[in-house]
């Protein structure tokens, strides 16, 4: 068994939020809900050292749902342009009715304002909210990340805290936030039995004909608990029963062909929770949990009923827990009776029973406060073996990095042999006359198989969210396009797979490379395409092989020869493509002479 690892200092220390500020953004989400009219609340203090922003929840249904089943649409990229999976190019899927809230209060009000001089005071800006308000609070945050940090690398970093929240967003969300490494700045506290946290697992279609009453009674104005509380309770937790046992089954490695078929016409819900969750027990006690899988169970296991008998009872506190934030949180951040589930996933105890201390042991009673069962503990090892697993992928390819950079050093060597003979290496590459040349077709197919088992990995989400941000694998995915992508490309046109396939670039590129182009363009903050470099041959084998006379495609020459001369000069291609012999310069030379004249090349070409 692995060494315990024991969590030193009160909760607020470890996530890194004081108590009395988490207490204050509680008391002020709620205030938020009392002011008629206001999109959101903010606390200006002189001689306080935090901005805190609230936001208040909607009662209304057209505020949760849009018209589509789960009210999720697409990313705005322009908004929100880290909100992706940056090698497969998936945009994450976001509540709709949720984001335009949010941009009615940053388009019509002094929201961004007010946020630019809390910045310019440095003032620790604090995003809170309750119920529906969570997710403006969550929405805000991401603006302020991609505005203030991302853009303009402030040192001014964010806090949201939640309470009581729905979710926002699908798997996207939590993979592109581990990347930036900005999961960290996301606080939700959860009651054991709140309803709302699990409300967006399920479809509008099955619990509609409920949810304005329960969303009337959840109005801190509204005295009346919704009759339909119990129906409620139950669609709600039916379909959350569905999510998590999907999730457990691929969690668990089931080749069960039934799953599929399940969810080939039963649409599961795509929002997952991200950041840290702090649940409630309802006793004082806090369970602290960060694994997305994990939080996702427990959401689960945690509301499940001992007998039909406890409907009632149980659906009633699903409401009532939803309004008693501020009374719990004060109890229980005085007590400091906190357990951290994460540290120990692999070696949670199966039986409610065991016989185990330490934090393992506090942890053990924690989840049993919850109502964790043996099963539901199963699956929270499984949350934590998945983890364990992209964590060995991780570990895998970084052994091999040794292996790609040995390879890597050999074609350079290649390439510096052939440009001093004074053949550039893509030409002596497509010819295929020399013995070097089949060694580096060796060494070219080897580096493929390599770098083809990470892109599937991360296809597959096999691979810890934060790899795609791991400045060292961006440098090398770019030093490999830019030293391999021309041999692919001399070899692709070597054997005139063009005149079967098509284009190089639309029907021959390997995802390998698109992959590693788009993490550096992310990185950098670089426009789409414009890290192309390594596609230059591509580009100059369909200018060569066009019937089209010179005036059709001058628009596109000009664009070579401009994209040519910034890359030559960056140093991010090498001097060997214009060498009197290559490729390229005896094209260039069967173009006009007027035009050869002006070109921005034309200095480079007569040295």
């Amino acid at each position: 068994m692995e060494k315990q690892k024991m969590v030193v200092g009160r909760l607020g220390e470890t996530i890194g939020m004081r108590e009395e500020l988490i207490k204050k953004a509680c008391t002020l989400s709620l205030k938020a809900h009392r002011a008629s009219g206001k999109l959101y609340l903010y606390e200006k203090s002189r001689s306080s050292s935090e901005a805190v922003f609230s936001f208040p929840g909607s009662w209304s249904v057209e505020n949760w749902f849009s018209s589509r089943p789960f009210g999720d649409m697409k990313a705005d990229l322009n908004l929100f342009p880290s909100l992706r999976s940056i090698g497969t190019d998936e945009v994450a899927a976001v509540n709709e009715a949720f984001c335009r809230r949010f941009e009615v209060i940053l388009r019509t009000t002094s929201f961004e304002t007010e946020v630019k001089k809390a910045v310019a005071e440095k003032k620790q800006i604090v995003f809170a909210g309750h119920s529906s308000g969570g997710p403006t609070a969550i929405l805000a945050t991401f603006w302020f990340l991609e505005e203030y940090v991302r853009k303009s690398s402030s040192p001014t970093t964010p806090l949201c805290v939640t309470f009581g929240s729905p979710l926002v967003g699908d798997r996207i969300i939590p993979h592109a936030l581990r990347r930036e490494n900005w999961d960290t700045y996301f606080i939700h506290f959860v009651m054991r039995y709140d309803i709302v946290p699990r409300l967006m697992l399920a479809p509008l279609s099955s619990i509609g004909g409920e949810l304005q009453p329960v969303l009337h009674s959840f109005n801190p104005r509204s005295v009346a608990m919704a009759k339909e509380a119990s129906n409620f309770f139950m669609n709600v937790m039916r379909n959350v029963s569905s999510v998590a046992s999907h999730i457990a089954c691929n969690l668990m490695g089931s080749t069960n062909p039934l799953l599929e078929t399940l969810t080939s016409f039963i649409e599961l819900s795509p929002y997952r929770p991200f950041g840290t969750y702090i649940f409630c027990t309802g006793n004082g006690k806090l369970v602290v949990a960060k694994n997305s899988d994990a939080v996702l169970q427990i959401l689960f296991y945690s509301c499940q009923l001992q007998c039909e008998a406890e409907i009632t009872e149980v659906a009633g506190k699903s409401l009532k827990e939803h309004l008693g934030y501020e009374n719990e949180l004060q109890g229980s951040l005085e007590m400091q009776n906190v357990a951290y589930l994460d540290d120990h996933l692999k070696e949670l105890p199966l039986s409610s029973n065991a016989s185990v201390e330490g934090e393992i042991g506090n942890l053990n009673t924690a989840l049993n406060d919850l109502g964790v069962s043996t099963r539901g503990r199963l699956c929270l090892r499984a949350a934590g073996e998945l983890q364990k697993q992209k964590q060995g992928n991780q570990d895998k390819i970084n052994r091999n990095k040794t292996e790609i950079e040995k390879r890597l050093e050999n074609i350079r060597k290649y390439q510096s042999e052939r440009e001093a003979r004074k053949v550039g290496y893509y030409d002596s590459f497509k010819l295929q006359n020399d013995v070097e040349d089949f060694h580096a077709n060796v060494k070219r197919l080897e580096l493929a198989g390599m770098w083809d088992e990470i892109i599937e990995m991360l296809k597959k989400y096999e691979l810890p969210g934060e790899f795609e941000g791991q400045e060292e694998w961006i440098k090398l995915g770019t030093e490999y396009r830019r030293l391999v992508e021309p041999l692919d490309i001399a070899n692709y046109y070597r054997h005139l797979k063009n005149d079967d396939t098509g284009p190089y670039m639309t029907k021959g590129r390997p995802k390998r490379y698109r992959f590693t182009q788009r993490w550096r363009e992310h990185a950098e903050r670089m426009g789409r395409g414009s890290s192309s470099e390594s596609c230059f041959w591509a580009a100059l084998e369909e200018l060569r092989s066009s019937n089209k006379k010179f005036e059709e495609m001058e628009e596109e020459i000009v664009q070579c020869e401009t994209d040519l001369f910034k890359w030559l000069n960056h140093g991010e291609i090498g001097k060997d493509a214009i060498l009197d012999e290559s490729t390229f310069s005896k094209w260039w030379k069967t173009l006009p002479f007027q035009h050869r004249g002006k070109s921005c090349i034309a200095g480079l070409m007569r040295n």
